[in-house]
């Protein structure tokens, strides 16, 4: 979710059920109470190089961040997905690669089963001096947290969005 230069408002909604369904269907126009933004998650950014990792719809926080502009240091943004059906924002997210030399976007999908995280990240010397920022299912962000830890990061290098019905 993003809110634009002049006003307007961009939410990504994944149908999960009947209200996101729903949601999906409303036509432009059509009157909403709009609550939040809650928490801060990204703000406050040190310049230090940083891992981005997203799964799924967690992928929102991180293509907000690059649509305002925000982005001042090397970031490195994988983001997960089962099926190329699930996989939002992708070109989108491409085409701000090729224009950004601050960032590189990996995408993958990851089919059915976890994958091996630790095969996905950079070795520690590579992860060595960044800010890793994490938003997804919390299976991923559980496993993705143990496999960076090994990989030499320390929690107060490490954070992570809640990605949790509210």
């Amino acid at each position: 979710s993003a809110v634009g230069a002049s006003g307007e408002i961009r939410i990504g909604v994944k149908a999960l059920g009947d209200c996101t369904q729903k949601i999906q269907s409303i036509e432009p126009g059509v009157m909403a109470r709009v609550q939040g933004a809650f928490g801060n998650f990204l703000t406050d950014r040190p310049t230090s190089p940083q891992l981005w990792m997203a799964g799924g719809m967690g992928i929102t926080p991180f293509l907000a961040q690059l649509r305002a502009g925000s982005l001042k240091q090397q970031t490195l943004l994988i983001y997960l997905y089962r099926t190329e059906a699930d996989a939002a924002f992708v070109d989108e997210l491409r085409a701000m690669a090729a224009r950004d030399p601050n960032l590189s976007f990996r995408a993958v999908a990851t089919g059915k089963d976890i994958p091996d995280l630790s095969l996905l990240l950079p070795d520690a010397a590579a992860l060595a001096q960044h800010e890793c920022y994490l938003c997804g299912p919390p299976g991923m962000v559980s496993g993705l947290r143990k496999a960076l830890s090994l990989k030499g990061i320390t929690p107060r290098h490490l954070h992570f969005e809640n990605f949790e019905f509210r």
